[in-house]
């Protein structure tokens, strides 16, 4: 006869992801995502980008979701509409959606986490009438 009482589920336990200074201070990191979260089961997406000198990011806007932005090495600067931020290590900004904005890095490049909610995933089914 089958078991009526099914092994409970181990509960999700913190975990050390990445040391993100070991990981920007590779010399000649090709400029794109470094890191990305891929855990299953998250709520969070996150992602380590690095710019290369003077490399820019073009004025975009994020419609759904707020972004927080944490400068981890290098130098830039984020520019919107009501002005310009510079950006060194240690700087946190936060990104409201429907915000635009671009980045820039500085001579010697920028390495940022971007952290958001993650977006729900595509989906098979009828469009709305």
């Amino acid at each position: 006869m089958p078991d009526q009482h099914p092994e409970p589920t181990a509960a999700p336990a913190p975990a050390l992801l990445c040391d993100v200074h070991a990981l920007t201070a590779r010399p000649q990191a090709p400029a794109g995502a470094l890191w990305k979260l891929a855990e299953s089961g998250r709520q969070l997406d996150a992602n380590v980008i690095h710019l290369v000198g003077d490399q820019h990011i073009e004025t975009h806007a994020e419609p759904d979701l707020d972004v927080l932005l944490l400068v981890i090495a290098g130098h830039g600067s984020l520019d919107a509409p009501d002005g310009t931020v510079r950006l060194a290590p240690g700087a946190l900004c936060w990104l409201p959606h429907g915000s635009s904005r671009s980045v820039t890095a500085g001579a010697e490049g920028l390495d940022y986490m971007t952290v958001h909610r993650r977006r729900p995933g595509m989906r098979i089914g009828r469009r709305p009438d």
